[in-house]
């Protein structure tokens, strides 16, 4: 494809042009041939974290690698319906987008290699009048790599990233016994209990190019294997691609994969502990070399500062459902209960947990990992340029102490108010994103608030005023 005038180049066209790419183009095309691919997933994901696409003939790649595939654009909102009978995200008289792949994100599935994906980013539809051909502001994967690639230029900074992701598995074979107040945390016999999930699931990730580094048991049902940190866009990649592969492994085994945030009052959370740094160049900005007691360098400081003011808007991300808060709620499972830091203090919301890496402890394992890193980004950001002091570290417990910064959020309801106050958050995602991710949750809060509970007949059915 030659575009002649500058002037009409589209972000659209240049994502068509990189498709172009003779060389890029022959390998895909060798490793679609070596493994015997028929179909392709061309991917994207929704504002709710939920992956979408299309599957097509891998005949069609040439054409599809230009064209891309059309999809109504309120998907990207689940195809929601709220509680009035909206369709959020625009009406079924939205336009649709485009869909084009990352020809880089190419893999063949491990457990069918007759099945290939790719990841897109999303435009609006080339006939559109004067929107033509630009990023669609509603795709959550091209918004993170545009700002992340924003800040990098303006600030010669990448953010490496690692998650932990926490995930309840039940089912036949799968049940745990143990003493009452104790923990059967790290305990290799069930580890072996478990060794069909984590071997079929290392072994499936390994295979999508997760460098996976190691594992453990630590609640009844609840395994966390991690993988090597890295770009903080790969990493929001590599987390739904872990995701799917979790799916696909219960599926094959004949259990449940659950990534309900708090599965049961008294269990420990399911969290997704984001871990991060900054680097310029080869050297990690948040450490002095040689320096071994631990530390933050005046860079360290402000990026952590930063952070920690914009923590309460960024709750309704970090803790994206009802059941989130259930998991602050329940003291003494390791969850914060205050927006503060600590030099190795797990109580706190960001420790400090190794030099040049902040464990940020508030997204749990339903987060959307392309608006948690954006939020995070933007947050930096602005602790960067308004060279925002963290305060001294906490010392000893966060259970009831008191907190420099705004209250964290109990509530989605909270989450969502702290939400629309910042503007520093809301700008990471877009305005159309954060208008539609607002909307979106705002309903799921009112559904829920609507709804009478179990507990709700337990406690007033039989009971006499």
């Amino acid at each position: 494809m030659t575009i002649t005038s500058t002037s009409t180049i589209t972000a659209l066209d240049r994502h068509r042009e990189r498709n172009a790419d003779q060389d890029a183009v022959d390998a895909v095309r060798a490793r679609i041939a070596d493994a015997g691919v028929e179909y392709i997933y061309y991917q994207s994901v929704t504002v709710n974290g939920r992956v979408i696409g299309k599957v097509v003939p891998a005949g069609h790649l040439l054409r599809n690698l230009e064209k891309g595939v059309q999809m109504h654009r309120t998907v990207l909102a689940d195809f929601q319906v709220d509680r009035a009978g909206n369709l959020l995200g625009g009406g079924t008289q939205a336009a649709e987008f485009t869909a084009v792949p990352d020809l880089d994100t190419f893999a063949v599935l491990p457990w069918d290699t007759g099945v290939g994906r790719f990841f897109c980013r999303l435009y609006e539809p080339e006939h559109r009048a004067e929107i033509g051909g630009r990023p669609l502001a509603t795709d959550v994967r091209g918004n993170l790599m545009r700002l992340h690639a924003e800040f990098t230029a303006r600030t010669g900074l990448e953010m490496r990233s690692g998650c932990e992701p926490e995930m309840t598995w039940t089912g036949p074979g799968l049940e745990v016994r143990h003493r009452p107040d104790d923990s059967p945390a790290y305990r290799v016999d069930l580890l072996e209990r478990s060794r069909p999930i984590y071997q079929k699931v290392m072994t499936y990730a390994r295979a999508l190019g997760l460098d996976m580094i190691e594992g453990d048991y630590e609640d009844p049902g609840q395994i966390e294997l991690n993988w090597m940190y890295d770009h903080a866009d790969l990493t929001a990649d590599r987390l739904i691609t872990y995701r799917q592969i979790c799916r696909q492994v219960a599926r094959e085994l004949g259990v449940t994969a659950s990534f309900m945030p708090k599965p049961a009052t008294g269990m420990m959370g399911n969290g997704c502990h984001h871990n991060l740094s900054l680097w310029r160049g080869g050297e990690n900005v948040l450490a002095e070399p040689g320096r071994r007691e631990l530390h933050l360098t005046e860079t360290g400081r402000h990026a952590l500062g930063g952070i920690l003011t914009h923590a309460a808007g960024a709750m309704a991300v970090m803790g994206p459902t009802v059941n989130s808060y259930k998991r602050y709620w329940d003291s003494g499972q390791f969850a914060p209960s205050q927006i503060n830091w600590g030099m190795d203090n797990k109580t706190c919301t960001v420790r400090l947990s190794a030099n040049g890496r902040l464990e940020f402890k508030l997204p749990d394992a339903m987060v959307n990992p392309y608006l948690s890193h954006a939020v995070l980004i933007a947050a930096i950001s602005d602790g960067l340029d308004n060279r925002i002091d963290p305060g001294p570290p906490q010392q000893g417990s966060s259970y009831g102490a008191e907190s420099r910064f705004t209250a964290l959020p109990l509530t989605l309801g909270e989450a969502l108010t702290a939400f629309s106050g910042d503007p520093v958050v809301r700008r990471a995602l877009s305005e159309e994103t954060a208008d539609l991710y607002h909307a979106y949750k705002s309903d799921e809060w009112a559904r829920f608030c609507g709804v009478v509970t179990d507990w709700e007949h337990m406690m007033y059915s039989e009971d006499t005023p």
